[in-house]
């Protein structure tokens, strides 16, 4: 199935964090935080203005992104957990590191 979000939304992936610390300790899922970075799967095409002309978005499909603790709405989409956000719930690109997440 192909997912479009509408307007000015985003659909992220969360990248998870390392489950151990630089000094070598194992962190148990019970005390992990929910990632705050992710890569951007889909954008929508933009939202209007007030003259009814679309906004481009500033985000596009595989950048990697921050955003707030609590952003987003949860969703399962063929199996995989994602997350839809609005284009301003984003707090930020991660330049250059696009492909040095992906190991």
């Amino acid at each position: 199935m192909k997912f479009r979000p509408l307007h000015d939304r985003v659909v992220v992936r969360r990248i998870e964090s390392d489950t151990k610390t630089p000094g070598g300790i194992i962190i148990p899922d019970t005390a992990k935080e929910k990632p705050q970075e992710g890569e951007v799967v889909a954008v929508g095409p933009g939202a209007r203005d007030e003259a009814g002309n679309v906004v481009a978005m500033d985000v596009k499909a595989g950048d990697r992104v921050l955003f707030g603790k609590w952003s987003g709405t949860e969703v399962k989409i063929d199996g995989e957990d994602l997350l839809i956000m609005k284009e301003s719930d984003i707090l930020g690109v991660i330049e250059g590191a696009a492909k040095a997440g992906k190991k």
